[in-house]
């Protein structure tokens, strides 16, 4: 329901901030057996067809009204993605210090209800019969699992087309034991004294959509906790506002420092994307990421297609700063005829990355963007992924297996510039973009919202996910991940929620706190 019918004042046994990837199903699980608030800043996923339907993705990226998941260039959703469902690897969960069985039996729960097998048709096999063709073997089927080679893995639309997101997974949830409130902004957590000396979460202040405040509470004597799920740009912001971070920084935005932890809004990572565009004389069906090569030497190849699906991208991509600028390359794209955008996008995107960043506040107000700076290619072996990527892209669109969905007189050096002129940032073009791959690299790179970090595990939680020094206060979602796992993080994510949710039931019933592992992932 609306934050607008929420009482000024609450208690729950958890309160999770963040309805998304992660949240739900921990919200789900919590509620098998305790009083859970879910508060989510956003609406709800239904009902719009932007969100709900595979062939308006594009239009998504491109719709920057306050409805859309794409709005402000920071999207905090789970239902801005391509719809990808694949797995982390062994050796991630391994390196998390995960219970490998408790995972499997998660990632399986998720997949009951969101995971299905996509129907690949003539574009999509092509790319996938091309990575074989260039040695990007084996070929390993459809699979969830994380395995070198090509394989077709799993999407989160169904044969409709129809988006399921991790708010399908609330269907689990106990109804009688969880509330849920939509266009609730948390401001921040606050605190009181403890037993053992260390500042305690007591709960959050909120505001609905009218602006008026409201408080939840944890209930006395329940051993419950504020849970932060708000994702990799929402949870160091709201460590942040609420005393948890650098002393510094805060004391520079007036914040009273409850613990100075140097770590919050460090260590922020995206994968970098790059795409090569190639235009088609053949028809093109309307595919988002179904098959992926998974490279021994750490890029990850996919791909997507549609009518006009360049033009809607193009447009979404773009940073929304410099505004005229913008709008002058939109009126460009709109120019062109829309043939010339039949076809579809080869990309790569690095393992890891290497490459850090930092998040920091620019004001109070939680609805603003942090400013954050990811520093795509500072790492060298991020750039050298990039590299030896766009060159098997290269060698895919020069196959004989793709040859269909390409114009024999367009060599790669063309598509490399066509695409390199296509307004997707505002970074400055070079003259040798088409010869000098490294140049390409960082002239066209593109986020494909795989932020994770500022709440790293090991440095800001512990191995149960808790806030070092701090009582009842936890995150759990993307900005604990050291590395992001898999070739999309979605799957895991959500399995963390769901992973997490029962861990905390096992501590609970069984009365202990067993470790985690050091969830150095």
């Amino acid at each position: 329901m609306n934050a607008t019918e929420a009482p000024t004042m609450d208690y729950y046994d958890y309160i999770i901030v963040g309805g998304g990837t992660a949240g739900c199903p921990l919200a789900a699980t919590l509620s098998q057996s305790f009083r859970v608030l879910l508060l989510e800043r956003g609406g709800s996923p239904y009902g719009n067809s932007n969100i709900s339907n595979l062939v308006h993705f594009a239009d998504t990226l491109s719709d920057l009204s306050p409805e859309s998941p794409s709005q402000r260039f920071v999207p905090r959703t789970a239902c801005l993605n391509a719809g990808f469902y694949t797995r982390a690897s062994p050796e991630y969960v391994n390196a998390a210090g995960w219970d490998g069985r408790l995972v499997n039996e998660s990632y399986r729960w998720v997949e009951r209800v969101v995971a299905h097998q996509p129907e690949l048709r003539q574009w999509q096999r092509a790319v996938l019969d091309g990575l074989l063709e260039v040695g990007v073997t084996p070929f390993n089927g459809f699979t969830y699992d994380h395995m070198v080679g090509t394989k077709v893995g799993g999407t989160i639309f169904d044969t409709q087309g129809s988006r399921h997101t991790a708010a399908d997974l609330l269907a689990y949830a106990d109804p009688q034991r969880l509330t849920v409130f939509l266009r609730a902004t948390v401001q921040r957590v606050f605190f009181r004294p403890s037993d053992s000396g260390r500042r305690q979460v007591h709960g959050v202040v909120f505001l609905d959509s009218q602006g008026v405040k409201k408080w939840a509470y944890l209930n006395a004597g329940t051993n419950g906790d504020v849970i932060l799920s708000a994702g990799a740009i929402g949870t160091p912001q709201l460590l942040m506002l609420s005393g948890i971070g650098p002393a510094a920084s805060l004391q520079k935005m007036q914040i009273n420092v409850v613990m100075d932890q140097p770590w919050v809004g460090r260590g922020m990572s995206d994968n970098p994307m790059n795409a090569i565009f190639v235009p088609s004389p053949s028809e093109v069906e309307v595919s988002l990421i179904q098959v992926v090569g998974i490279t021994p030497f750490g890029s990850f190849i996919e791909a997507a297609s549609g009518a006009n699906f360049a033009a809607h991208t193009a447009h979404g991509q773009a940073p929304r700063r410099r505004r005229r600028d913008f709008g002058l390359a939109v009126e460009a794209m709109n120019a062109l005829d829309e043939g010339a955008f039949r076809g579809g996008f080869l990309i790569e995107k690095i393992m890891g990355p290497l490459s850090t960043g930092t998040l920091k506040l620019r004001s109070l107000d939680p609805e603003d963007n942090p400013s954050v700076t990811f520093n795509y290619f500072d790492h060298p072996q991020d750039l050298r992924r990039c590299v030896e990527g766009l060159r098997t892209i290269e060698r895919v669109i020069e196959s004989r297996a793709f040859s269909r969905f390409r114009y024999s007189y367009l060599q790669v050096g063309a598509l490399l510039n066509m695409t390199a002129g296509f307004p997707v940032n505002f970074r400055p073009r070079h003259e040798n973009d088409s010869t000098s791959l490294e140049q390409y690299c960082r002239d066209t790179v593109l986020t494909i919202w795989h932020y994770h970090g500022g709440a790293n595990a090991g440095r800001v939680v512990d191995g149960n996910y808790r806030v070092i020094g701090v009582d009842a206060l936890r995150v759990i979602d993307g900005s604990t991940f050291n590395h992001s796992p898999g070739t999309n993080p979605q799957a895991t994510v959500m399995m963390l929620g769901r992973y997490m949710g029962m861990k905390i039931l096992q501590e609970r019933f069984n009365g202990t706190t067993a470790s985690l592992g050091q969830n150095h992932h």
